[in-house]
């Protein structure tokens, strides 16, 4: 097992295009970490750099105690899982399994036993003699996992395995790779897109933009206290409400004041926020921290207004409605208690404990 260092590190191509930017992290021997940003945000680039796919324009790379800059990728002791599988079409589910090791030269017996262990392992005994063109996309999936699980790396580097499943496979073999982690306890890099694969299955995440790490932490750390308009952008389904307003004083109290509507401030907002009294200011509110007024709320600081219902998504546990004022438009997470009405005006109740505060030209969090 082994740690990964990644230092300093930058990708430039032949066309000029600044892919990575002076990337830093570390991944913890058995640390499951998952990079996540929008497509061309740099983080498969990353994956390929550590794995020696693509040539490194600056920086360090350790695997281990070891620098593998100049290594190639056989000597890095890593094993990657892509998102097209690569498996190779002729041969069976078996002699795909086992490709690697022969190729290390290892006696059939202990071919056998590895690949008959990790075959066990991921439930695909029965299709040991099938070739992939036979198999479903969630069961090549496994036997590419059983491809990389018999070299028994130092590291899994995973290039977004699950984006060509359906939704219900996905949510499967996400849990299938996170217990396959608490089994095999190597360190993992997970590349995904999708936020909710990041939240559910890392121990920490990187958040990339435009080539450049935003914030690293876990995955409840980024969703309650996100760095910047942009972690808190990404990190949420549905996605924060971003409202830019200014901060006045009302009655004695800070409030925040969206042109339409006016919501106090906490004390311990007031007495953070007090240096931007009469300045512009970007509040954040994620959907299920907006209630339904009508009914009683959870609400530690509820400040109430009322909106119009414009939208309305019933999906039995819960309702997802879009309510809007004279400027802006938001949505809400709300119990389906009582189903709103659209066209109609409905009292809701934001809880301020949970608002974000971010600053408008820097865009960097102020709480």
């Amino acid at each position: 097992m082994a740690k990964i260092v990644v230092k300093n590190l930058n990708k430039y191509y032949d066309n000029g295009f600044h892919a990575v930017k002076d990337v830093n992290f570390v991944a913890e021997d058995k640390e499951f970490m998952v990079l996540v940003g929008p497509s061309g945000c740099g983080k498969t680039t990353v994956l390929r750099l550590i794995a020696g796919l693509e040539e490194i324009s600056s920086g360090e790379i350790y695997i281990g105690e070891n620098l593998v800059n100049n290594k190639p990728p056989k000597e890095r002791d890593i094993a990657m899982v892509f998102q097209n599988y690569a498996l190779y079409p002729h041969m069976t589910v078996f002699d795909n399994m086992a490709f690697a090791l022969k190729m290390r030269g290892e006696n059939k017996a202990e071919i056998k036993k590895k690949v008959d262990e990790s075959a066990a392992l991921l439930g695909i005994e029965s299709m040991m003699k099938r070739k992939p063109g036979q198999l479903s996309g969630g069961q090549r999936q496994r036997v590419a996992l059983g491809r990389a699980i018999v070299r028994n790396p130092k590291v899994f580097l995973f290039d977004e395995p699950l984006s060509n499943l359906d939704a219900k496979l996905r949510v499967a073999m996400r849990a299938e790779i996170v217990k396959l982690h608490g089994t095999l306890e190597n360190t993992m890099i997970y590349v995904t897109h999708d936020q909710v694969e990041a939240m559910t299955m890392a121990d920490r995440i990187v958040v990339m933009k435009d080539g450049v790490i935003h914030q690293i932490d876990t995955p409840l750390q980024i969703y309650n206290h996100p760095a910047n308009v942009f972690v808190a952008g990404f990190i949420g389904s549905p996605a924060i409400n971003m409202v830019t307003g200014k901060l006045s004083t009302m009655d004695g109290n800070l409030v925040f004041d969206s042109g339409d509507y006016q919501l106090k401030l906490t004390p311990e907002l007031q007495d953070k926020l007090k240096n931007y009294e009469n300045k512009a200011i970007i509040m954040g509110i994620r959907p299920e921290d907006i209630y339904d007024a009508r009914h009683d709320s959870m609400a530690e600081f509820p400040q109430q207004f009322t909106p119009t219902c414009d939208l309305v998504e019933p999906l039995g546990s819960e309702f997802h409605v879009v309510l809007k004022t004279k400027q802006y438009s938001f949505v809400a997470r709300l119990d389906p208690k009582e189903l709103p009405q659209i066209g109609q005006e409905l009292p809701v109740s934001v809880d301020m404990v949970k608002a974000h505060f971010f600053d408008p030209e820097s865009e960097e969090t102020l709480i």
